[in-house]
């Protein structure tokens, strides 16, 4: 070996050997992780699906994590995306991870024309942690009790649809609901789930489409009907209702879907880390009795790189729905 090959060698070495510091961890630190508090931050206020699916996670991973506290930290506005910046500018160090909903790390990327963030290159996905499918239902007045009921009277007359706001999940779910039932699907967006769901039980709005989670108790009242789940299996809170593939109507699939993430150059190590303790997490016995009452289904993805594969199939999927619509947040 000549002294240029061995001087090189040396150097290839110590690149390797500095390449953990580089990304903010050092092996030992890699091994003692973690060592203090994780946070898991939410972008929307406490109460909402994504806060209520971090507090479900949050003390199962408290204990297979080895103690280190888990906190749920909200850091809301923007649709969630104020949340998801603030994680996106964290210290890459094993100690900040973003749990995040559809809107917030998929279709935000098409219908935020300034968004600080992008969602492949600013993050490093861990997993996918739980699912919950969109649940059309109308006022109790309109005279329809199928999918294709409501498509054939949207034939004949204005339809107004509510969502929670603008170039969110149920607005573009209600988009698809237009390209198979026409024009006359109108879309009136609201502030907020409460709103829409108010004025659909009055009747200023003849239906809705919202996460199942946030209007199914007004479907089971009489205060709504239930016609269609937007996913390809029934729902466990909902088994009564059929799917909209079921009804024939298969390009109307709008499911809302929870994953955590954390900042890009997280070590590998902790990622992997965090992606066991996860699984292991969405799949115990009481997490998911919580899940259940919450509406929620578990998911998980089998690794972090399953994860980011799905991720960037759902910003493109979305994103060709969300431009074809021109759907803008608001």
């Amino acid at each position: 070996m000549t002294h240029r090959t061995k001087t090189r060698r040396r150097a290839l070495l110590a690149t390797a050997a500095a390449a953990p510091v580089a990304l903010g961890l050092r092996p030992a630190a890699a091994q003692d992780w973690p060592s203090r508090p994780i946070r898991l931050v939410v972008g929307f206020p406490p109460g909402g699906s994504n806060d209520i699916v971090a507090r479900i996670l949050a003390p199962k991973l408290t204990a297979l994590l080895g103690g280190a506290t888990v906190v749920v930290e909200n850091r809301t506005g923007a649709n969630g995306t104020i949340g998801a910046d603030s994680v996106a500018r964290a210290a890459p160090d094993g100690y900040t991870f973003l749990l995040a909903s559809a809107s917030v790390v998929a279709i935000s990327m098409a219908t935020f024309p300034n968004l600080p963030y992008d969602t492949l290159r600013d993050f490093a996905p861990v997993t996918m942690v739980g699912m919950t499918p969109e649940l059309l239902a109308v006022n109790p007045q309109v005279p329809a009790r199928t999918l294709q009921e409501v498509i054939a009277l949207a034939r004949t007359r204005d339809l107004h649809f509510s969502s929670s706001g603008n170039g969110g999940l149920p607005h573009l779910a209600i988009e698809l609901l237009r390209k198979v039932a026409g024009e006359r699907i109108i879309h009136v967006p609201y502030r907020g789930a409460v709103a829409a769901a108010v004025d659909a039980i009055n009747g200023q709005v003849q239906g809705i489409i919202m996460d199942l989670p946030a209007i199914h108790s007004m479907a089971r009242e009489g205060k709504l009907r239930a016609i269609a789940v937007t996913a390809n299996a029934r729902s466990p809170l909902m088994p009564d209702v059929p799917t909209s593939v079921e009804q024939g109507v298969p390009s109307l699939i709008a499911v809302n879907w929870f994953t955590v993430v954390a900042p890009a150059r997280t070590p590998e190590a902790v990622v992997n880390r965090m992606h066991a303790a996860l699984t292991r997490a969405v799949n115990d016995p009481e997490v998911r009795e919580q899940y259940t009452r919450a509406g929620v289904e578990p998911l998980t993805s089998p690794s972090p790189a399953a994860c980011r594969e799905y991720l960037a199939a759902e910003i493109e999927r979305w994103g060709a729905i969300a431009r074809e619509a021109g759907a803008r947040a608001s």
